[in-house]
């Protein structure tokens, strides 16, 4: 979800108005993602690289987190979509972490819309992670280095339980992956599109969908 801090600049207001934006795209795209009967909706809202801003704006999107999540959980509840986030949880403040908690706790034996949210995610560390439990494991004569696999490695992700997502929705029109599912999008399609995010509505969204199922994908081969 790329594009709140230029979105700002250049309507010249301050990018935390942005950030406000960006949670109203977010908000229309949930209720039409749910609509439309999809299964899994994956958004990344903070990178682990994210904390290298300024304080002041790490400080509001914190704020802005914990107070969209407690405003919007009852909906979200309704409407039966199930929670779950997905990072370096244990670094988050702590009460936010407690809002975090309450909120995948409440919506976790819904049955509509999974919706992930990436929060200080970062996929080198998400995979440095994972291997470092397989390493263990193997410490503790639970595993041998034969049994490890790309299952076992993918089990070892915060994304476990997940299919891997189908197609990538860059917004802003950066030509990158930043650090986001490496290992997931091994065949993922992409797709990049110069709105930026404040400015990113359904009907963008339905304009990714239609080129998806247009494409003939590949796993690995002509």
């Amino acid at each position: 979800m790329d594009g709140n801090r230029r979105w700002a600049d250049q309507k010249k207001i301050l990018r935390l108005q942005g950030h406000q934006e960006g949670v109203k795209s977010l908000k229309r795209l949930v209720r039409h993602v749910g609509a439309l009967g999809l299964d899994y909706l994956t958004v990344y809202a903070f990178s682990s690289e994210n904390w290298q801003r300024s304080n002041d704006e790490v400080s509001y999107l914190m704020e802005l987190f914990g107070r969209v999540l407690a405003e919007e959980l009852r909906e979200l509840a309704e409407n039966k979509v199930r929670l779950r986030f997905i990072g370096a949880l244990d670094k988050m403040p702590a009460n936010l972490r407690k809002t975090i908690d309450k909120a995948m706790e409440t919506t976790a034996h819904n049955t509509g819309l999974k919706l992930q949210v990436a929060i200080n995610y970062g996929s080198r560390l998400e995979l440095t992670q994972a291997m470092r439990k397989i390493a263990e494991r193997v410490a503790r004569g639970e595993l041998k280095p034969d049994d490890i696999d790309e299952g076992l490695i993918s089990d070892s992700l915060y994304t476990c339980g997940m299919p891997d997502p189908e197609l990538l929705i860059r917004t802003g029109g950066e030509m990158r992956l930043s650090n986001y599912l490496l290992w997931q999008q091994a065949y993922t399609e992409l797709y990049v599109t110069p709105v930026l995010w404040p400015d990113f509505g359904p009907e963008h969204f339905d304009q990714a969908i239609n080129e998806f199922v247009g494409r003939q994908r590949r796993w690995g081969g002509d």
